[in-house]
C-alpha cells in the first residue's frame, strides 16, 4: 500500500499523525499517559506524499487543476481531507496522474462536500474503474460488500474506520476490565474512549464515552448537516456509541 494525502487544516494533520503514530500525537491523558498507543504500529512507511493545499483560497475557483502539485509519486490510495471543494473536482485527474485506484475523501464539514461535487465526482472516478468513499464522517468508514473495493478495504483493515473494540467486564458485569482497540476511529479518538472506559461503571457507559468523545476532540462539525438531519459530531457519538454496545454485547 502506498498512500498519497492531499488535505487542508487540523485535522488533515491529526489523521496523518495518527497513521504515523508518533509518540507525542495523543496528549489527551497529559500526565496519566500510561502509553497505551506504544503497541499500535505506525504506517508512516506507506505515506509516500503529503501535500498541504493552501486554506486561504477565494470561495469560487475557476481554474483548481492550478493548484494541483507538479511533482506527485505513484500511489495505489489518495487520502483528500478538507480541501475546498473546487479543489475536490481535480482528483479524478490527480488519480490518473498519480495512478491511484482508489480514493477515500472523509466529510467532517458538510458544506466542504456540496452533495452535487461528491457525486460529481464519485460518478468521474467510478467511470475511470477508481474505487471512492466518502464518508461522512471519517469514523463510519466500513469494509466494502463481497470485497468490491479491496484497496479501501485493506486501509480498514490496517485499523482504520468505523471502530471496532474488544471488551471484558467483570464476573458481576458491571466494570469494564478490559477495553483494547481493534479498530480506530482515523482521528485516534478510540484509543482515548477506551482508556475511559476501563475501570468505569458499565452503567455510566453513556455519559462515559459522551465525555471522552467530546474532549477527545471529535473533530466532526456540529453544524447541522442537511443529508443526516443532525450533526456531523453527533453522528461520530452514535457511532462510538454502536461500537462499544457491539463490544459489549460480542465480547
Amino acid at each position: 500500500m502506498r498512500i498519497s494525502i492531499f488535505y487542508t487544516g487540523d485535522f488533515g494533520r491529526k489523521a496523518i499523525e495518527n497513521l504515523v503514530n508518533p509518540s507525542t500525537f495523543c496528549v489527551s491523558c497529559a500526565n496519566l499517559c500510561d502509553h497505551c498507543r506504544e503497541k499500535r504500529r505506525s504506517y508512516g512507511n506507506l505515506i509516500v506524499d503529503i501535500h498541504e493545499m493552501p486554506d486561504n483560497l477565494p470561495q469560487f475557483i475557476e481554474e483548481p487543476l492550478e493548484y494541483v502539485p507538479e511533482n506527485m509519486g505513484e500511489c495505489n490510495l489518495i487520502l483528500a481531507i478538507g480541501l475546498h471543494p473546487d479543489l475536490l473536482t481535480t482528483l479524478p485527474h490527480i488519480a490518473k496522474s498519480t495512478g491511484a485506484g482508489a480514493v477515500i475523501v472523509p466529510i467532517e464539514y458538510h458544506k466542504l462536500a456540496p452533495a452535487g461535487v461528491v457525486e460529481q465526482v464519485r460518478e468521474k472516478l467510478e467511470e475511470m474503474g477508481i474505487e471512492c468513499e466518502f464518508p461522512k464522517p471519517f469514523c463510519s468508514l466500513e469494509k466494502s460488500e463481497n470485497s468490491e473495493k479491496p484497496i479501501i478495504d485493506e486501509f480498514v483493515d490496517m485499523g482504520f474506520g468505523r471502530p471496532f473494540l474488544r471488551i471484558e467486564l467483570n464476573p458481576e458485569g458491571n466494570i469494564f476490565t478490559h477495553v483494547e482497540v481493534l479498530r480506530d476511529a482515523p482521528c485516534g479518538s478510540t484509543w482515548f474512549v477506551a482508556k475511559k472506559l476501563k475501570w468505569s461503571d458499565v452503567k455510566d457507559y453513556k455519559d462515559t464515552i459522551s465525555g471522552a468523545h467530546h474532549s477527545y476532540p471529535c473533530t466532526g462539525s456540529m453544524e447541522r448537516d442537511p443529508i443526516l438531519g443532525d450533526t456531523i459530531l453527533h453522528e461520530g457519538g452514535y457511532i462510538i456509541r454502536k461500537s462499544v454496545e457491539d463490544g459489549m454485547e460480542n465480547p
